[in-house]
């Protein structure tokens, strides 16, 4: 399994890599999850994938796209604050230019690759080193982000706590919250799988 980035696809392979993980989010959040998502014949898209995110993606060694999220700066538009602003304090998201906003955050956990022998899928934790590791890259050192009660008792369970903005609110089916993840090279470590590969640059390789 590898992490890739993809901003603007720059060949035929990353066009179709982008294309699948649609069908990911699909798949996900409409069929297995029941949100309510735009959802054109198999993919999920909304208004936010045309400010050119950042796209996190776990590749399968078959090709397949197994884990996703979608990274934007909490200083420009973001899913928070103009879709869920009820999630948020009185005074609204503090972001700053060392924040981002991850959004769309989903994996396959139906497939083999990745089971292993633990409570949480290695994909998922496959997926928490490269947001972190891009972070890391791109000078962010605060996520933010719109989740469920149930994954954020996952985080916790990893020891990635979230640090909440406001009360759970129910958002359609959902129990949500918002908050926000420190990301730094101790958190990347603590998750980073031994076999680990991606496309970013390895800070964390780097000499203090």
């Amino acid at each position: 399994m590898q992490i890739l980035a993809i901003s603007k696809p720059r060949n035929v392979e990353e066009t179709r890599l982008l294309r699948t993980h649609h069908q990911l989010r699909a798949r996900v959040f409409s069929d297995r999850l029941g949100w309510e998502v735009d959802v054109t014949g198999d993919h999920e898209s909304d208004c936010f994938d045309a400010l050119q995110p950042t796209y996190i993606l776990a590749v399968c060694d078959a090709g397949q796209v197994v884990g996703c999220a979608r990274l934007l700066p909490a200083l420009g538009p973001t899913m928070l604050a103009g879709v869920f602003p009820s999630l948020l304090p009185s005074e609204g998201l503090r972001a700053h230019t060392g924040m981002i906003e991850s959004s769309r955050f989903c994996v396959d956990t139906s497939i083999e690759d990745g089971r292993g022998g633990g409570s949480v899928h290695q994909t998922t934790l496959t997926m928490f080193t490269g947001i972190i590791e891009w972070c890391l890259a791109n000078r962010f050192t605060e996520i933010v982000t719109v989740t469920d009660l149930r994954f954020e008792r996952l985080l916790a369970r990893v020891g990635w706590s979230l640090q909440r903005l406001g009360e759970p609110k129910k958002i359609g089916v959902t129990m949500a919250v918002a908050g926000t993840l420190a990301a730094n090279r101790d958190i990347l470590l603590r998750h980073r799988p031994a076999n680990y590969r991606s496309n970013i640059a390895h800070p964390f390789d780097q000499a203090a």
